[in-house]
C-alpha cells in the first residue's frame, strides 16, 4: 500500500509522515511514485493488445513532477487549458500526445495549440468549429479536431460532477453530432481525426461508461457509412476511487466493457483517466492547533484549510482522516475537522471518531487529485507544500509559497 502504518507511524512508501512534517512543515501534500505507477500500469495491462493511448487527465494534479512521470511512462495528455499545455511541455510531455478539450478555448489558446503541433482540440460546439476553422484558415494551417458528444447518459454521480447528461454545457447533442461531424469533414482548413465523451467522475459501476461506448461506436459507424473515417474514439474518464465505502469495479472491467462495446473497430480508443490514477495516490497533511470541545460539537482545528482542499466545501466530498500516530490508549470523540478560515464551510471533514490533541499530525486520506489544483490564497493563506515519495526518499515538488509572494504582482497607484 502507498500509506500504511509501520511500527505504529503512517507511511508514504517508506517514509514515515512524521518525518515529512518536520522536514517541510504542514500542511503539505504527500504523493506516492509507486502508486501512480501502479494506476497507471492497470490501464496499460487492460489496453493491452489494442491500439489505444491513455492521456492522463491533467486538472486532476498538474505538478509538473507528476506530468514528468506520466511522460516517462509513456501517457498523452487531456488539457483544459493554454496553462496546462505549458506545463505539459515544460514537464517532457509529447504534444503530438496532447488532446485540448474545454468549452471554452481562447482564439490565443487556440493558437498555441495549432503552433504546438498537438494530437487535435476537442470541438464541444458548432461555434468553436468555426472559430477553429477561420483561426487555421488564417495561419494557413489545417487544424485536427475531434468532436465531444454529449451521449445523453447519466453517469449516476454527484451533480457536480456529471457531464455526460443533456442539460450539461459540455459537448454537442448527440442528435446533432453526424451533422456537425459532416460539417467539420467538408471544411478545408479542419481535419476531423476522432469523437469522443466524458461523461462523469467517480464512476463505480462500469455500465454508464459501456453505454456511453456504445453511442460513440454506433456514430463512428455511420460516419463510416458516410465515407468519413476517423483514426480515434476517445472514452473519457470519470472511473471512481474508494473514498469512503464505494466500491468501484477494477478499470480493466471498464476497459473490457468498453472494447465489446466498440465491437472491434479499428480506430484508436483513447481514454482520458485522471482521479483514478492519482486520488488515491496523494494526501494532505495537516498538524492540530486545537482542539475545541463544545455541547452540540467538538472540533479539531487544523492548519489546513478549505483553501488547501475545496472538495469538502464544494461538493461535500468524504475524505477518510488517519492519525498520523496510532493511538489506542485514548478515548476517541466524535469532532469535525475544520481549519482556520473565516466561512462555516470551512472544514475538512465531519462527525469523525478520534481522540486529537494539539501538535498531533493527521492525514487526509485520497487527496491526490482536485486537491492542489484547486487550492487558493484566501485569507492570503500561501499554498502548501507538495512533496512526492519515491522508495525510502521524500523529493519536494513544489515549495511552499511565502506571504510577499502572494502580493509581489500588486501595485499601490499614485493618487
Amino acid at each position: 500500500m502507498a500509506f500504511a502504518y509501520r511500527d505504529g507511524a503512517l507511511c508514504a512508501e517508506q517514509v514515515p509522515l512524521e518525518e515529512i512534517a518536520q522536514r517541510f512543515a504542514t500542511p503539505c501534500y504527500v504523493y506516492s511514485r509507486a502508486a501512480i505507477e501502479r494506476n497507471y500500469a492497470a490501464y496499460a495491462r487492460a489496453l493491452a493488445g489494442h491500439a489505444s493511448l491513455i492521456a492522463y487527465s491533467v486538472k486532476a494534479n498538474s505538478n509538473l513532477a507528476v506530468l514528468a512521470l506520466m511522460a516517462r511512462l509513456g501517457a498523452g495528455f487531456d488539457i483544459v487549458s493554454g496553462g496546462e499545455l505549458t506545463r505539459v511541455i515544460a514537464a517532457g510531455g509529447e504534444p503530438r500526445k496532447v488532446l485540448f478539450s474545454g468549452v471554452g478555448k481562447s482564439e490565443a489558446e487556440i493558437e498555441q495549440a495549432l503552433g504546438a503541433g498537438i494530437l487535435c482540440l476537442n470541438l464541444e460546439s458548432e461555434a468553436e468549429l468555426d472559430r477553429v476553422d477561420t483561426i487555421a484558415a488564417r495561419l494557413g494551417a489545417r487544424a485536427a479536431v475531434a468532436l465531444r458528444v454529449n451521449p445523453d447518459v447519466d453517469a449516476k454521480t454527484h451533480p457536480y460532477i456529471s457531464t455526460g447528461l443533456s442539460q450539461n454545457k459540455f459537448g454537442v447533442a448527440y442528435a446533432e453530432a453526424e451533422r456537425l461531424c459532416r460539417d467539420a469533414a467538408r471544411r478545408k482548413h479542419v481535419r476531423l481525426i476522432g469523437v469522443g465523451c466524458h461523461i462523469g467522475s467517480m464512476m463505480t459501476d462500469p455500465a454508464p461508461y459501456v453505454a456511453a461506448a456504445e453511442r460513440i461506436a454506433a456514430l463512428a459507424a455511420r460516419l463510416e457509412e458516410a465515407g468519413i473515417r476517423l483514426s480515434h474514439l476517445d472514452l473519457g474518464g470519470g472511473i471512481g476511487v474508494r473514498c469512503r465505502n464505494e466500491s468501484p469495479a477494477p478499470v480493466a472491467e471498464f476497459m473490457r466493457g468498453a472494447l465489446a462495446a466498440l465491437g472491434g473497430r479499428a480506430e484508436t480508443l483513447i481514454v482520458d483517466p485522471g482521479r483514478s490514477i492519482v486520488g488515491e495516490a496523494g494526501i494532505l497533511l495537516t498538524r492540530v492547533e486545537y482542539v475545541k470541545r463544545g455541547e452540540a460539537k467538538s472540533f479539531a482545528v487544523v492548519d489546513a484549510a478549505m483553501n488547501d482542499l475545496l472538495r469538502p466545501s464544494l461538493y461535500d466530498a468524504w475524505h477518510e482522516v488517519l492519525p498520523v500516530r496510532e493511538i489506542r490508549s485514548r478515548a476517541a470523540g466524535v469532532y469535525d475537522v475544520v481549519g482556520p478560515v473565516c466561512e462555516s464551510a470551512d472544514f475538512l471533514a465531519r462527525d469523525r471518531r478520534l481522540d486529537p490533541r494539539a501538535g498531533d499530525l493527521l492525514a487526509v486520506m485520497c487527496a491526490g487529485a482536485y486537491g492542489m489544483v484547486m487550492s487558493s490564497n484566501y485569507n492570503s493563506r500561501p499554498r502548501a507544500a507538495e512533496v512526492m515519495v519515491s522508495g525510502s526518499t521524500a523529493h519536494l515538488v513544489r515549495r511552499r509559497e511565502t506571504v510577499p509572494e502572494l502580493f509581489a504582482a500588486e501595485a499601490i497607484p499614485s493618487w
